[in-house]
């Protein structure tokens, strides 16, 4: 039986990734009762994929027929911010919806930036509604490679 270290951060994201999920996912027919769809509308947030390699950290953000120009980034005291606005279609007059599912409205996320990115250099690239932050680290915080010589 191997240890594991309990990280108790993890635990609580995971249960909070799960209760987004069950608060944004519809409730089934059947629960419902009398054949009717509970509907449950949660707040429009973005869902991002973080990664690290040894030059840099990198943010993709899935944003869905959200304009460049309705996209704001922005770096201040360590703390990186993605803003915007999915604004909602026009309405088409003679089209009756029966149900409308995706979310419209304004979303900010923030994320606090590791002492190691150089703030300076951050770029941001924004293709078929998907934002790509490039964060890149300091040399400082890069890690090196020493020869070591035998004597």
């Amino acid at each position: 039986m191997a240890i594991v270290r309990w990280d108790p951060f993890r635990e609580l994201e995971d249960m909070s990734e799960r209760l987004n999920r069950m608060i944004a996912r519809p409730a089934s027919s059947a629960a419902a009762g009398q054949g009717k769809e509970v509907m449950t509308v949660a707040d429009w947030i973005p869902t991002v994929y973080i990664s690290e390699s040894e030059a840099e950290y990198a943010i993709k953000a899935e944003l869905p027929e959200v304009k460049k120009d309705d996209v704001k980034v922005t770096v201040e005291d360590g703390v990186l911010t993605i803003q915007g606005e999915r604004k909602q279609e026009k309405e088409d007059k003679g089209t009756k919806y029966h149900r409308i599912e995706r979310s419209y409205g304004r979303f900010v996320r923030s994320f606090t930036l590791p002492d190691s990115v150089d703030e300076s250099k951050v770029k941001a690239e924004y293709v078929d509604g998907v934002l790509l932050l490039h964060l890149p680290k300091s040399e400082k915080a890069k890690p090196k490679q020493i020869d070591v010589k035998i004597a």
